[in-house]
């Protein structure tokens, strides 16, 4: 007897086609059955899928097709994020090779720009999470600027403004330089680097004493609008209420 040789790239996909052609993988509204559901946590469409992805998917495929098996209607809900800065960092990049800025092409253009990869990126993701053997409905597959899901964060968002829970303020942000965009926390990449501690005399006005201030960014001092010290400590107590200078320009009065 001859045997074939098994290759998994053909022998898998015809078993995937054959799970999506019985729609083994959506629910049906059953009211006698235990429901049981999992919204996908959104791949970034800013590349490939990794190592961290495939265990993440495969418990996840784990769980619902337990529960399925068990007489559960399963839902498990796919799609793709957007990703905000990252994406749009990407698409500058591929710009760049072709000496392309975005700033030359327009918001418009860039705009179709990143729509082009993300119909790329998306579209290898979604492949990548079914040859995984993913048990999603792929019916549902949603993105998160698909035209409902931004109609509905707008909704959410104008509800929070509504009741005051979303406020406009000045706050300190992290910008990015080159991008010219502020970003949020989990965009920035924290790298400890040895400093140096500076020791600055701030005078005290009509006195010869002086309060010593320790910190790594001298150069912020040109803000400095008061300086704060523990009223319990013996050695500020008598200085509280003075006012003093700003060291180099001397003109500056901040309050203790």
């Amino acid at each position: 007897m001859e045997f074939k040789k098994y290759d998994h790239s053909v022998q898998e996909k015809e078993i995937y086609k054959l799970w999506e052609k019985k729609d083994l993988f959506k629910p049906i509204r059953n009211k006698s059955k235990k429901i049981f559901s999992i919204v996908i946590p959104p791949p970034n469409v800013t590349g490939r899928l990794h190592m961290g992805h495939a265990l993440n998917n495969s418990l996840q495929d784990v769980l619902v097709r337990y529960y399925r098996m068990n007489g559960h209607e399963t839902l498990w809900q796919p799609g793709t994020d957007h990703a905000g800065i990252a994406t749009q960092a990407i698409v500058e990049k591929n710009l760049a090779k072709n000496n392309i800025n975005k700033n030359d092409i327009g918001r418009d253009e860039f705009l179709k720009k990143v729509w082009e990869w993300k119909t790329e990126s998306g579209g290898l993701i979604l492949e990548q999470l079914k040859k995984l053997g993913c048990s999603c409905d792929w019916s549902r597959s949603r993105f998160t600027m698909d035209d409902d899901m931004s109609k509905a964060v707008t909704k959410v968002f104008i509800a929070l403004f509504n009741n005051k829970l979303i406020y406009k303020d000045k706050k300190l942000v992290n910008w990015d330089t080159k991008l010219k965009t502020a970003i949020s926390d989990l965009e920035v990449i924290q790298n400890e680097v040895q400093s140096q501690l500076f020791y600055i005399k701030y005078p005290i006005i009509n006195s010869d004493d002086f309060i010593t201030i320790a910190t790594t960014r001298p150069e912020t001092m040109m803000g400095d609008t008061a300086v704060a010290v523990n009223p319990k400590d013996k050695r500020y107590k008598n200085l509280v209420g003075e006012y003093v200078n700003i060291p180099i320009v001397d003109l500056s009065l901040i309050h203790i």
